[in-house]
């Protein structure tokens, strides 16, 4: 299991994870927590014109978790919500319904392919991209809101 799992390429990303930290004021935030191993991940975004344009997020998670959050944080600025949404969808498919390898902006994704033979790390490895699918939406609303209520004055 060790060596499926850990392999140079999945350690290498977990020893860089990029955008570590907080942003001092994100549009939005969310916070994801796996509840069967204790995984965590806090991110935040700024959104200008529909994309992400800063990012940061902290990680408390197991090497999975990490790997995939290094993924995420090297490959999200310029990303819209549909990319964000089918990176998890296809992250999500490929570990649990044998789907096609990610594709696109986040294909390194498929790196993480090994842990679709142990269902108990799924949860750890699709933190990242579940809080930034939920942050990236409520950032995406939350300028809807402005722009709605800027127009209706």
């Amino acid at each position: 299991m060790i060596d499926e799992l850990y392999s140079a390429k999945i350690l290498t990303l977990v020893a860089n994870i990029p955008r570590a930290g907080r942003l001092a004021a994100p549009d939005a935030s969310s916070e994801k927590t796996a509840k069967l191993c204790g995984s965590r991940i806090t991110v935040d975004v700024t959104m200008a014109d529909g994309k992400v344009s800063d990012f940061a997020q902290e990680v408390s998670a197991c090497a999975l978790g990490q790997a995939s959050a290094a993924i995420l944080g090297a490959n999200i600025i310029g990303a819209d919500l549909a990319e964000i949404e089918l990176a998890r969808d296809a992250l999500r498919a490929m570990l649990k319904v044998n789907g096609s390898l990610p594709a696109g902006r986040f294909s390194e994704l498929a790196v993480l392919e090994p842990v679709k033979a142990y269902p108990a790390r799924h949860a750890s490895t699709l933190l990242a991209f579940e809080a930034a699918v939920e942050a990236v939406s409520r950032a995406t609303a939350a300028v809807e809101t402005r722009t709605s209520s800027a127009g209706a004055a």
